[in-house]
């Protein structure tokens, strides 16, 4: 007589982690936000990082594991730790908290204007620093209505640009509050 044992086989159940946004932030940095909840939860963290008022970096690499422990670096890796590719996705944001006011009066336009640009400078870390609306790139002027010399309103939000894989521009912002 043979005597078969029946046993039960049960699928582990292995708890999703969470990843941090970060990562996401990053993956869809380099594939220009493509259309899903992923990237669009990725983009809009990105946003409210820097709206209404500067308070965060855009993007918190230190807050995303980029390799896993254990591992020999790999061979492009610079001092930061980071790929030369990581660091131009990096390097390639670029943010304007415009807050201009061209207001009239019996003297002509008197102008307020604090606007600023926020960058990686070479160390990675993330600086704002003042500048003119004027003076400010072409694609931010454009984007908030602004075509030089002394106006009368008020513009005031957040202008923001990424790069892709490519080196293309992949987004555009411009987020008013």
């Amino acid at each position: 007589m043979i005597a078969v044992s029946a046993g039960v086989v049960t699928p582990m159940r292995v708890a999703a982690q969470s990843y941090p946004i970060d990562c996401a932030i990053l993956l869809c940095l380099a594939g220009g936000f493509p259309a899903s909840a992923e990237c669009t939860a990725a983009r809009i963290e990105m946003i409210r990082r820097v709206t209404p008022w500067p308070v965060e970096p855009p993007l918190q690499l230190w807050n995303c594991p980029l390799r896993a422990s254990g591992l020999p670096p790999l061979p492009s890796m610079g001092s930061d730790g980071l790929t030369d590719q990581i660091r131009g996705y990096r390097d390639g944001i670029e943010v304007y908290h415009v807050n201009y006011r061209g207001q009239r009066n019996s003297e002509g336009i008197e102008i307020s204007d604090s606007t600023q640009r926020g960058f990686y400078d070479e160390a990675g870390e993330f600086r704002w620093i003042s500048i003119r609306l004027e003076d400010a790139p072409l694609w931010v002027r454009d984007r908030v209505g602004y075509h030089g010399g002394e106006q009368a309103g008020t513009r005031r939000g957040i202008a923001m640009r990424t790069m892709d894989y490519s080196g293309q521009i992949s987004e555009v912002i411009w987020e008013t509050y």
